[in-house]
């Protein structure tokens, strides 16, 4: 099995010098959609995970504080050379999102874009999200997911087995995997590639269980 932490680190290592040009232009449109539909407020602090290179970052509110991270540390230091070049503040740090080192409850908004799909084990991942986030926060997912009413034939799970290694899992549904972790769905938009790719905003509920 190819997709481990390991691998992830390794791989995306090596995509991040051209990162950039095979994710900006395809995704700027659906990043600018998923992050519309969170209720900003001045003063907020928002965690992107997975941020990658920092792709999100024009699309963000300047009066919130920011944090950003992820696997790679290639990808982290093209987020703070991106956040430097925006003038924005970001502390950016090197972190495994299915191990959040950060309090219970410190986050108003946690982003995770692209990184649902990619993670070894996105139930651990969505569970720190939801570990992370204050309870009434936002949770925005941008990703691609197979329909939740639609289960992945024989067919599609044998081609996942080559996705999953060298890009990202293609049998993954969101509705399962947010509500499992303990996550409303408060809104959910198809963004690109005829509904494959979904803008998902979600909040952590007042009397959740998760």
């Amino acid at each position: 099995m190819f997709n481990t932490t390991a691998w992830n680190r390794l791989r995306y290592t090596a995509y991040a010098p051209f990162y950039d040009t095979v994710a900006n232009r395809a995704f700027r449109k659906p990043r600018r959609i998923a992050l519309g539909q969170v209720d900003w407020e001045p003063g907020m602090r928002a965690l992107m995970v997975g941020a990658g290179t920092g792709l999100d970052l024009p699309f963000l509110p300047h009066d919130i504080e920011l944090h950003a991270t992820d696997l790679a540390p290639a990808m982290v230091k093209r987020t703070a050379q991106r956040a430097e070049a925006l003038r924005r503040d970001v502390e950016c740090r090197v972190m495994n999102a299915e191990s959040l080192n950060y309090p219970d409850e410190h986050f108003d908004v946690v982003i995770m874009h692209l990184i649902i799909a990619v993670m070894p084990n996105p139930q651990q991942g969505l569970s720190e999200a939801h570990r992370v986030l204050k309870t009434g926060g936002q949770l925005c997912v941008m990703d691609k997911f197979q329909p939740d009413s639609q289960p992945s034939g024989a067919g599609r799970r044998l081609l996942n087995q080559l996705t999953s290694a060298i890009a990202t899992d293609i049998t993954r549904q969101a509705q399962p995997l947010l509500t499992t972790a303990g996550f409303s769905i408060r809104h959910d938009e198809p963004v690109l590639m005829n509904g494959v790719f979904r803008a998902l905003l979600a909040t952590k509920p007042m009397h959740s269980t998760a």
